[in-house]
């Protein structure tokens, strides 16, 4: 049974779908004010600092564990299915993971859609990226991770490394990932009455913002289920066993092993998209972070 921790993102959720649904019309700027109530399920965590910081022109947050190592770094891409979202938003999941982990966590305030298309996310995330790169933080010193559209984003933007003959980070965690731009996920329709918020028509509408008027919901940089996964770090994936997009998750994360990737995946029962967001308010999502921090840090050479 769910924790009553757990509640307050699912009635947050269901409040967000309700006022979507009595608005259909409702704009991309109302809509982003909405969600930046985001935030509020998580614990602020202790012992974290914050320091904004230009990355190679992406702006970006510091998250900064007190005693966590300055060379170790997570590049942390928020969700919103490319649309909605923020640094503000995710900075505290962000600070609850980096905490757990002992690294810096580097949010990105990456450009959104439908102003900015694909791959304008992918570009900043890259760009972001090689600038740690620039900073003299090794490539095995860093973890791609993120929610939703930004798990879409921590696995693409290795992708586009990988493609590109740049050096791999040493991991990737991602977090409820939202990777099936043309919506053939069994989850959508037999989890429909179990998510309180990830809809078939709301993936519609953020994917058309998303890939705009010429995108293809097939390109493996923004649909990696189409992507060949060969050659990627090793991956952490998880995702709650209510939310419809649960079998995104699922499906990479097999087509991954297939490949050879050293691939886990939790899927927690009952729990709804990205339910870590209930960080230091529900054991659900404090014991899937410390169980990717404990994962992730032998493989950044932490102790």
């Amino acid at each position: 049974m769910a924790s009553t921790g757990s509640d307050e993102l699912r009635t947050i959720y269901q409040s967000w779908a309700d006022r979507m649904a009595a608005a259909p019309d409702m704009d991309v700027a109302t809509l982003r004010d909405l969600f930046e109530e985001w935030h509020r399920p998580t614990a602020e965590p202790t012992g974290v600092t914050y320091e904004e910081v230009d990355a190679g022109g992406v702006p970006a947050l510091w998250c900064i564990p007190l005693e966590a190592a300055a060379d170790r770094v997570l590049l942390f891409t928020h969700g919103g299915g490319f649309v909605v979202g923020s640094i503000a938003t995710h900075r505290k999941l962000a600070g609850h993971l980096a905490k757990a982990v002992g690294a810096r966590a580097l949010v990105l305030d990456y450009r959104l859609a439908p102003e900015h298309p694909f791959p304008a996310q992918l570009e900043d995330a890259v760009t972001a990226y090689r600038w740690l790169l620039g900073q003299g933080i090794e490539p095995g010193h860093i973890v791609t991770t993120g929610d939703s559209a930004g798990g879409n984003l921590a696995i693409s933007t290795v992708l586009k490394l990988r493609d590109d003959g740049d050096p791999l980070p040493a991991a990737i965690l991602p977090m409820s990932p939202w990777l099936d731009m043309e919506h053939l996920g069994k989850t959508l329709e037999s989890n429909a009455h179990t998510d309180a918020l990830v809809s078939r028509p709301i993936l519609e509408g953020m994917a058309g913002m998303f890939l705009g008027e010429s995108g293809d919901p097939t390109h493996p940089h923004a649909n990696p289920l189409y992507a060949d996964p060969t050659g990627l770090p090793p991956m952490y994936a998880c995702a709650g066993g209510h939310e419809t997009l649960q079998d995104n998750a699922e499906r990479f994360h097999e087509k991954a092993r297939t490949a050879g990737v050293d691939a886990t995946l939790e899927i927690v029962p009952e729990m709804q998209h990205v339910y870590t967001f209930s960080a230091g308010r529900a054991p659900e999502a404090d014991a899937t972070i410390a169980a990717m921090a404990a994962w992730v840090r032998p493989r950044l050479g932490l102790s």
